[in-house]
């Protein structure tokens, strides 16, 4: 699980040089899913919350081999109360990495539960001024179900 995360940079076979500002979300499915802890009978924000250390524990693997590999700076950050691994930052903070070329990680979510990392990923391209959003999932967008397990979801489109 972790191995191919904190390997992402070695096996990009580019510098992490971005011409332009990179900021990405990660997720802890690979890990620890919410959802399927609420399912088995916990507490949904317990097993929210332990989906976000999940993310926390993807985002300091990729920190990690983006350093391995000699890439570009790369910082992880989370949302003011994250994890202390997670470095807790605001807003002018990151937006400062963003324009020093250093890539953003953001770990932990919204901090809240019954929220999901597709969620965070729109805040934070808001938030970071953003102009584009890519979502690099086993799903092509955002459904109101996994539509890998309810046929009944459908895409939700924007407008």
């Amino acid at each position: 699980m972790l191995p191919s995360c904190s390997a992402c940079p070695a096996r990009s076979g580019t510098p992490w040089r971005p011409a332009s500002e990179i900021a990405v979300v990660v997720g802890g499915g690979n890990i620890f899913r919410g959802l399927a802890g609420a399912a088995k009978g916990m507490d949904r924000a317990t097993a929210d919350y332990m989906g976000m250390l999940a993310t926390v524990m993807n985002a300091l693997a990729l920190q990690n081999g983006a350093r391995a590999a000699r890439r570009a700076g790369a910082r992880d950050v989370g949302h003011p109360d994250a994890h202390r691994s997670a470095r807790p930052s605001c807003a002018p903070r990151r937006l400062h990495h963003l324009a020093s070329k250093r890539v953003v990680i953001f770990a932990a979510g919204t901090g809240n539960p019954f929220f999901t990392t597709d969620t965070t990923a729109a805040l934070r391209a808001i938030e970071m001024n953003c102009e584009a959003l890519a979502k690099a999932t086993q799903v092509d967008g955002v459904y109101s179900a996994d539509p890998k397990k309810d046929p009944s979801g459908s895409a939700l489109r924007s407008g």
